[in-house]
């Protein structure tokens, strides 16, 4: 996450200036994450955005709230 924040995550997070978190899952399992993962980007984004809505609806910011 300060990687995320410092805009040095991914190519992904500087090119989009990706830095708030406002969704996650945890998995145990590496390869049940990436298999979510790689299903949810097959989604549409309205699909996701209510995803998020339905534990964050306010959108609010979760990063202090996971034990950083």
């Amino acid at each position: 996450m300060p990687e995320h924040k410092a805009g040095q995550g991914s190519s992904f997070t500087s090119r989009y200036g990706v830095q708030r978190l406002v969704w996650y899952e945890e998995y145990l399992d590496i390869t049940d994450a990436i298999q979510r993962e790689t299903s949810l980007k097959r989604w549409p984004r309205q699909w996701k955005v209510e995803l998020i809505e339905k534990t964050n609806p306010e959108w609010f910011e979760l990063f202090r709230g996971i034990g950083w």
